[in-house]
C-alpha cells in the first residue's frame, strides 16, 4: 500500500493581512498531482485544514474540491481529521456524504465512522480511536486521534476533575487512549496511526498557535503506539521525525507561513508499507512558490534599489532598514509602491552615544536641548531641523505670551 502523510494547510491563512489563498489553490493542485504521480492508494491529512475554526467560503470550497479530486470519485481513500485551528463539528457534518468518495472526515475521538462501502472500497471495522480498511484488497487498521484538547480528554477520562491533575496526567491520559489503538493492530493488517499534537522534544516555528498551556499539552514520545508502523502527525510546521521514534513524523506545512521557517524545504511523506514489515519512507519536496524572505539594507536607497530589482519576482519580504532619521510616510508609500508584497518595513535606528552618557544637570541646558534629546531617546533618532525650528517658533510665541 502507498500512502501519502500530509498536514497543516491552514486554508483562509493571511500574513500581515495578506490572504494566500491563491497560494494555497496553487500547492493543492501540485499535491493532488503528486498524489496521482505516485499511484498513491491512501492519503492522511492530519488535521489544520483550515486556519480558523470558521474559515471563508472560498477556503472550505478548496478543500472540498481537492479532496474530491484525489479521492478520484473513490478510486483512492482520503481521511483527514481535525486540529487545533478546526472546528470538530464544521469538518464531520458532511462525513455521512463524503463515505461514497472514499473520504473519512472526523472531528473528535468519538465521531465512529460507519462500516461499510467507502467509494470503490470497504470499511471492514470501526470504533473509537481507529479503523479497519480493505483497499485495493490489502487490509489497513488506522488509529485516529483528533486534536485532544483539555475538554474533550475530560469527557473520555471523566474522573479528573481539577487541573492540577489535569495538567500532570494529560501524557499519560493521551497513551491510555493510543494503548487501546495498539490493542486493534495485527500481524496480518498494515499498522497506521495519525494524529494532531505535540509530542515532546519536537522542534516548532512562530506560526503555531501554542497548543500547550503552561507545559501541560504536551505528550510523550514514549506514548506513541509503539506497534504503528508509522504514525503521521499534524501540528508542528517544520518537517521531523519524532525524536526517539523511528516511526513517528510530522509532514509539516504546506507553505511558508512566517519567517521562522525560511530556513527548510516543505513536503510531504511516501510511506510503502505492508503488513509485518518496516514500511519504506521517503520525502517529496514542494515547490516554494512564493517565498517569504528577510531583506537588510544600510540606506533607504540601498532599499529603493532592492524593492525595484525584486518588483517582478512571486516573493513576500520583512524589510529592515538602518536609518539615522526618521522614515518618512512618503518614503514608505514609495517602498510599498515598488513593492507590493512587503510585509513590514522595519526601521533600525542608529543610537547616538550621547543617550548612554551618564545623568546630566538638566538646568545646564535650554528648552531646545532637552526636547532634542528627548525626541531622541523616543524616537531613536535626533529631529529634523524644520521641526527643530517650528519647536522654538512654538516656544518663542509662549514666551511672548507669558511676557504679555
Amino acid at each position: 500500500m502507498r500512502i501519502l502523510h500530509t498536514s497543516d494547510w491552514h486554508l483562509g491563512k493571511h500574513l500581515e493581512g495578506h490572504s494566500r489563498l491563491e497560494e494555497q489553490e496553487y500547492i493543492l493542485k501540485s499535491l493532488t498531482k503528486t498524489i496521482k504521480e505516485n499511484d498513491i492508494d491512501l492519503v492522511l491529512i492530519a488535521g489544520d485544514i483550515y486556519d480558523t475554526s470558521n474559515p471563508p467560503a472560498k477556503a472550505e470550497k478548496l478543500f472540498y474540491n481537492t479532496i474530491k479530486d484525489i479521492s478520484e470519485d473513490g478510486k483512492r481513500v482520503v481521511i483527514a481529521i481535525a486540529g487545533n485551528h478546526d472546528s470538530p463539528d464544521r469538518l464531520s457534518a458532511s462525513r455521512v456524504l463524503a463515505y461514497d468518495h472514499g473520504i473519512v472526515l472526523l472531528g473528535t475521538l468519538n465521531d465512529i465512522p460507519s462500516v461499510g462501502k467507502l467509494g470503490s472500497h470497504e470499511i471492514i471495522d470501526s470504533g473509537r480511536g481507529y479503523i479497519e480498511v480493505n483497499i485495493n484488497s490489502e487490509k489497513a487498521i488506522i488509529g485516529l486521534l483528533p486534536y485532544p484538547s483539555e475538554q474533550r480528554i475530560k469527557e473520555v477520562f471523566k474522573d479528573v476533575t481539577d487541573l492540577e491533575s489535569m495538567q500532570i496526567s494529560y501524557s499519560e491520559m493521551v497513551g491510555k487512549i493510543f494503548d487501546e489503538i495498539n490493542q486493534k493492530y495485527r500481524e496480518d493488517t498494515i499498522n497506521l496511526a495519525m494524529s494532531h499534537l505535540f509530542v515532546e522534544g519536537s522542534i516548532t516555528t512562530d506560526s503555531e498557535r501554542p497548543i500547550q498551556i503552561g507545559g501541560g499539552l504536551v505528550v510523550e514520545g514514549s506514548k506513541l503506539p509503539n506497534k504503528a508502523q508509522y504514525i503521521a502527525l499534524g501540528h508542528l510546521h517544520r518537517p521531523q521525525r519524532v525524536k526517539k521514534s523511528e516511526t513517528a513524523f510530522y509532514s509539516g506545512s504546506l507553505l511558508q507561513y512566517s519567517s521562522s521557517e525560511i530556513g527548510y524545504s516543505k513536503g510531504v511523506y511516501i510511506i510503502e508499507a505492508q503488513s509485518n514489515e518496516a514500511p519504506k519512507i521517503s520525502e517529496v519536496f514542494l515547490e516554494n512558490i512564493k517565498p517569504i524572505e528577510i531583506w537588510k539594507c544600510d540606506t533607504l536607497e540601498q532599499s529603493i534599489k532592492r524593492c525595484l530589482d525584486n518588483n517582478d519576482r512571486q516573493t513576500w519580504a520583512y524589510l529592515k532598514i538602518k536609518l539615522n532619521q526618521v522614515l518618512m510616510q512618503s518614503e514608505i508609500k514609495k517602498l510599498k509602491e515598488l513593492k507590493p508584497d512587503l510585509l513590514s518595513i522595519m526601521p533600525i535606528y542608529d543610537i547616538e552615544e550621547e543617550l548612554q552618557n551618564e545623568p546630566v544637570d538638566i538646568t545646564k541646558k535650554n528648552i531646545s536641548q532637552l526636547f532634542k534629546e528627548f525626541y531622541l531617546s523616543e524616537r531613536g533618532v535626533n529631529p529634523k531641523e524644520d521641526l527643530l525650528e517650528l519647536f522654538d517658533e512654538v516656544v518663542r510665541e509662549a514666551g511672548d505670551i507669558n511676557e504679555a
